[in-house]
């Protein structure tokens, strides 16, 4: 069946009114947000924009009271501290990253959008054109902080004390409580809001106590203010496998967990006799993975010639090193027979001592079958014959 001329006007005419149809203003999704700052921290601000087609997304700034005279951002500006990405498919998406901040780096930061044909024409006013959306950044001179120096944790130092403490010298408020953190996580029963002299007490130091310490001043109007201190240690290998069994063709994970600070780097090997063979991932059947305080060693298709023996796993930081061993056994495919033949083998030997024993027997002890199988019966009539005629007397 042809289409006739009326049918074809009307699907042209369709795809004539499509990109009409479909055409969207540049619109914001997510808009920057002010922040307050420290001098040496860094900031990003995050621009979601959308429209048909993508818009275009620029960064602009202004100093601080003076909002009329923006200049455009770019990546690299700033001696190669700001740093400017994008994404652009339904949505465009850009990110504006300054580091190392400066008590210069405040000021007013604008992401302007806009997907108008005429945007980059200058004879346009370009508040027409663009769209705007502002975010306040303020920087702070951030307070001073005096910590106690690094520690050392050695067999020396097992059983004294170590005492870290913090003192804020100065700061742009009064601030309104410190508490101490480790790793990342914040230790309980820290918190004081009393002197701008904070001390944490390690009473009996090990191993675990190890790692990065840090004292953190709090305010009202301002971000949190830190200093770090390490507590560093030799590697402790806490745990590992002491023994692993498996059969020829099958997968086996040996691993070694530690404890101490800085994390150690991992190193395994085979104990060939006297001698040593390091293991890496290049051979195809052994995979090694690091994590932090974590190493995990994975053996592929086990070999019973060549794989068993006795491994070691190796930690080392700039304190000092520890290493653990692991004895892999490795047992026959015929292994998981093993039972069913002993009980196999104990019912032939006993089948064969019962058919010796019986072929040995002696033959007194085999009755015929023509003899009674008890004593013959007699004649009690002729007995009491006989008894009579032995008694009677003769004169």
């Amino acid at each position: 069946m042809r289409p006739s001329a009326g049918m074809l006007a009307v699907v042209l005419l369709g795809n004539l009114m499509l990109p009409f149809t479909s055409a969207q203003n540049a619109g914001f999704v997510k808009s920057p947000l002010s922040e307050t700052k420290l001098t040496g921290d860094t900031f990003e601000l995050y621009c979601e924009v959308v429209g048909n087609p993508t818009p275009e997304i620029q960064w602009w700034y202004a100093e601080v009271n003076r909002a009329d005279s923006f200049k455009q951002l770019w990546d690299g500006a700033r001696k190669r501290r700001v740093s400017i990405t994008a994404a652009f498919g339904s949505n465009g998406v850009s990110v504006l990253g300054i580091t190392r901040l400066t008590l210069e780096d405040s000021g007013t930061y604008e992401c302007r959008a806009s997907n108008d044909p005429r945007r980059n024409d200058r004879r346009q006013n370009p508040a027409i054109t663009w769209i705007r959306a502002q975010a306040t950044i303020s920087v702070l001179q951030k307070p001073k902080i005096n910590a106690s120096d690094e520690t050392i944790l050695s067999p020396d130092t097992t059983g004294k004390a170590v005492v870290l403490r913090c003192n804020l010298t100065t700061a742009h408020t009064q601030h309104k409580e410190s508490f101490w953190m480790k790793n990342g996580r914040e230790l309980l029963n820290t918190r004081s809001d009393e002197d701008t002299i904070t001390v944490y007490r390690i009473t009996k130091p090990r191993a675990d106590d190890s790692g990065e310490y840090m004292c953190v001043y709090t305010f009202d109007m301002a971000p949190n203010a830190n200093a770090t201190i390490e507590v560093k240690a030799k590697p402790d290998v806490t745990g590992h496998k002491r023994s692993e069994n498996k059969n020829e063709g099958e997968n086996a994970m040996l691993y070694c967990k530690s404890v101490g600070y800085p994390h150690p780097t991992w190193t395994w090997r085979k104990v060939d006799g006297k001698s040593y063979k390091d293991i890496d991932n290049s051979t195809g059947r052994f995979f090694i993975t690091n994590r932090d305080n974590y190493t995990e060693l994975n053996i592929i298709d086990l070999d019973i010639n060549t794989d068993p023996g006795l491994y070691e796993c190796n930690a080392t930081n700039m304190i000092g090193n520890t290493t653990e061993s692991t004895i892999l056994r490795v047992r026959s495919h015929l292994a998981p027979l093993w039972p069913f033949l002993g009980v196999l083998a104990e019912i032939i030997i006993l089948v064969v001592i019962i058919v010796v024993y019986e072929k040995r027997k002696r033959p007194d002890d085999i009755y015929d079958d023509d003899e009674p199988a008890g004593p013959m019966k007699t004649n009690s009539t002729n007995n009491h014959k006989d008894k009579n005629i032995r008694q009677r007397n003769t004169k």
